[in-house]
Formats: structure tokens, sequence, C-alpha cells
């Protein structure tokens, strides 16, 4: 898909090798807090829910873990899932970088404030409502852990109601199909029945354009602020419309 940014892939491969630090395990278990309380606890019947299940499973969440949060969503220990509050910030990175996080948090203004210091401090800037959500628009995406024929995945997304497909050549990612948000449950079911080999199944903010970083330094600096976002307590999800080379990405994770 045009402007689909390595960033996803890279915060996936990030998020197993950060799976057994507490951080990784909060955010994960929010999830689970917030899909269980909007709709049933039960992930038969939520598919929300069954998708966050799914993640915390894959990061080693235990069990117990897993059902005390959905516990907890659902009311049946702290109320109201603490209070977690969905908002989506804007802003922009270093070179001009459009800039998209999701965050669940039981306290705005600190996550607001939080979120401007790391933009400061890493050459960015926090932005008004509105100031580049207009750049990106919401997917579902399903993604394949190994890889299949290409003409088994055509067929299956099409019997899925996808938008495209898109192979990959990351380890432990052969390929990402893409749908409307609306479809993301009926796609994977589909895929799943046609017997594709399902990683998860996520919604995600594709850049509708995107920007080629090719500078060392500016590509560090970026890399070094996405970095600060992801490791705020309130952030779930960071997305950019920015592109780089494997090299120049591994070189500016170093």
């Amino acid at each position: 898909m045009a402007g689909h940014s390595k960033w996803a892939n890279i915060k996936r491969q990030k998020a197993r090798v950060d799976a057994s630090k507490g951080k990784t395990f909060a955010k994960l278990s929010r999830q689970i807090i917030v899909a269980a309380r909007s709709g049933v606890p039960d992930p038969e019947g939520n598919f929300q829910l069954r998708t966050a299940i799914d993640k915390a499973k894959a990061a080693g969440i235990p069990s117990d873990n897993i059902e005390r949060a959905i516990a907890k969503g659902a009311g049946q220990l702290v109320p109201d899932g603490d209070n977690l509050e969905e908002i989506r910030y804007e802003g922009y990175g270093p070179g001009g970088i459009a800039i998209l996080i999701e965050a669940l948090t039981d306290n705005r203004n600190r996550a607001a404030a939080d979120l401007r210091e790391a933009f400061r401090k890493n050459g960015g800037n926090l932005g008004e409502t509105g100031c580049v959500s207009w750049m990106f628009e919401q997917k579902g995406v399903v993604t394949l852990t190994d890889a299949v024929a290409e003409d088994l995945l055509l067929e299956a997304s099409l019997e899925g109601g996808a938008d495209t497909y898109q192979l990959a050549q990351e380890e432990d990612l052969a390929a990402e199909v893409f749908t409307e948000v609306s479809n993301l449950e009926n796609l994977n079911q589909i895929l799943k029945r046609n017997g594709l080999p399902i990683g998860e199944a996520e919604l995600r903010w594709i850049p509708g354009n995107t920007v080629e970083v090719t500078d060392p330094d500016l590509a560090r600096s970026l890399l070094k602020l996405m970095d600060a976002l992801e490791e705020l307590d309130d952030v779930q999800n960071v997305t950019a419309n920015f592109e780089m080379s494997d090299d120049l990405m591994s070189l500016s994770m170093v």
C-alpha cells in the first residue's frame, strides 16, 4: 500500500524484544481493559477484545494477568476500568514529519504535558487537533507470518473484501492485507478459513503520502523522538509519515 511506513514493523520487532518489560505489559493490559469495557467482556463476542488478548499472549503476558485486565474492564475489580480515556494527539517531528499518537490515559492533562515535553526535547512540537490527521486514513490490517502462494493470497483477499495487500520481507512478516475498518473482522475470519497464517489483526493509521528520509542526522533525531513518545506510559501507538532505507533505519537505531 502506498504510504505504508516501516515504523509499524519496527515497533513489532521492538515489542518482542521489550516483552519482558513491565511497561509493555501495562500498555497491552490497558488495551484489554478498554476493549472489555467498550463491549461484552467475552472475546468470542468482542473482536476488539479478542485481538487485544492475542497481542498480549504474543508478548508473553501470563493468562492470570489477562483475566485480571478483562475483569477490571468489566468493572468487577477497579470501577470502570480505571477511567481510562482514549485520546488522539498530533504533532510534527524533525524535518516537518507528521506524527499521530494514540493514548489511553486516566489524566489527559498529564498525557498532554508529557507529550509536549517529549516533542520539545527531541526537535518536534505537539500540534493542535486536526493539524496532521488529514494526512492519514485508518485501515484494518491483517498480517501474515509465513509465506503463501500469491494466487491464494489474492483469491482470499478478494473473497474477504480487502482493498489491497502488500508482500513483505521482514522477519516473521510475509504480507499485510488492508481493508476498511468495518470489514476487519470479516476479512480476518475469511483469511483464517482459507488457511492463511494470521499473525494479528489491528486498526492502523496509514499515511496518504510519505516523506523519504535520507539524511542520517535527521533519521537519528526522528527515531529518537519516536522512541521517546513510545516510552510514555499513556501512549499506545505512534504513527508517522516517513520512509527510510533499512540500512539507514538500522544505523540510526544503534
